[in-house]
């Protein structure tokens, strides 16, 4: 029987989260985490290691031992930190590498702008909790390092990559040029911005945080409330793909932004548009309360399997519009979300969740931890469903 819709619940959720990750991903031979772990739960030793995950691992932990001290995480956060800062770090050309081997030696070299975000991220939330100078340092170099590479001061918003030396190169890893910009980086970009922000109050990352969110909301976020996913240096989208959990994540995640910001014309403006992308993401959704992954207008495909990550995103993201707007609609949105994650995504035998479900309920077996896949989704989701309803 599915747990009930509590803060309770959702801490017990997350404290089994991060006992998976304490468990089975540090690497104590070569130090840092396990790039990969299968799904009986055996570590890919030479599997290359990811600074998305790296930097995902390092802010959810640091997150948990903030909300509930525990030296565990503690040291799980110190030992995320440790590996980010001694191999991922380019010394001589800043920013940090996309990844580097199972021996810590730089692999792909790009400067990927959702890789700096996503350190920026981890970097903050460690210096909250730890009060580390050297981890705000880091974070606020790569904040100049993202000016100095990717700010496009003319049209407004960011490029995708540049490569190790800061050249311009063809291939973004995550799309190609011409479309030098993307809703991916820029979402993120935008989370990293807010959370260093909320512990380094700088006037200039206020004003470049502020001019991300308007790029977002004039650029990518269309007149039917939805979010294009790549887009040229002017802004011309690639086409009109759909990605539902990326449309529900940033219906909170952008609120979040212009909460903490401080500024009420913001706020209330942001508010708004946040409502009417909850509500056209609810089109995605299947009989089953699950969204689907995304939609292709031109062939009319529908990509229908369920991913993890949308799925914690869909019940935050439901949960904080009912807190918007007292519709109870979205709360059984959200609750009916939940109740998915328990029957299908939560592994009770192994631990940790399932990666992908097909839309007919069958489990895909695929590796509980990979080069995207961190505790940073659902994690967040806990954490963030506990303080909701706390």
């Amino acid at each position: 029987m599915p747990a009930q819709f509590t803060a309770d619940a959702f801490k017990t959720e997350l404290f089994r989260i991060l006992s998976y990750w304490e468990k089975y991903t540090p690497d104590d031979e070569r130090g840092g985490f396990h790039g990969a772990v299968s799904f009986d739960n055996i570590s890919k030793k030479d599997a290359p290691r990811s600074v998305v995950v790296n930097s995902r691992i390092l802010w959810t932990f640091s997150m948990a031992h903030r909300l509930f001290p525990n030296p565990g995480y503690k040291a799980m956060a110190e030992r995320a930190f440790a590996y980010l800062s001694q191999y991922f770090f380019d010394k001589k050309n800043g920013g940090v590498y996309w990844s580097v081997t199972a021996d810590g030696e730089p692999l792909e070299t790009i400067k990927q702008m959702y890789g700096q975000a996503f350190a920026m991220y981890g970097l903050s939330e460690y210096y909250r909790v730890s009060k580390d100078e050297g981890a705000l340092k880091l974070a606020r170099e790569l904040f100049e390092y993202i000016e100095k590479w990717a700010f496009d001061a003319g049209q407004g918003g960011y490029l995708e990559a540049v490569g190790r030396e800061g050249q311009p190169i063809e291939n973004y890893i995550l799309s190609q040029s011409p479309y030098i910009k993307s809703m991916n980086t820029h979402l993120h970009l935008v989370e990293a911005y807010t959370n260093l922000y909320d512990v380094w109050p700088d006037a200039r990352l206020k004003k470049q945080t502020a001019g991300m969110l308007d790029a977002i909301l004039n650029h990518i976020v269309d007149d039917t409330d939805r979010m294009k996913l790549f887009f040229t240096k002017d802004w011309t989208p690639k086409d009109k793909t759909i990605s539902y959990g990326h449309d529900i994540e940033a219906s909170w995640l952008l609120y979040e932004t212009a909460e903490i910001l401080r500024d009420e014309d913001t706020i209330h403006r942001v508010r708004e548009r946040c409502l009417k992308m909850a509500e056209v993401a609810t089109s995605g959704l299947g009989k089953d309360g699950a969204l689907n992954y995304e939609y292709f207008p031109e062939t009319h495909h529908l990509q229908s399997n369920r991913s993890w990550w949308v799925l914690a995103e869909q019940v935050v993201g439901f949960y904080n519009a009912y807190q918007l707007t007292k519709n109870e609609k979205y709360q059984r949105l959200a609750e009916r979300s939940w109740e998915y994650v328990q029957q299908k995504f939560m592994d009770t035998e192994r631990g940790e969740w399932h990666t992908t479900v097909q839309e007919d309920g069958t489990i895909v077996k695929g590796d509980k931890i990979h080069f995207w896949k961190a505790p940073y989704h659902n994690a967040r989701m806990c954490a963030e469903m506990w303080r909701r309803l706390s």
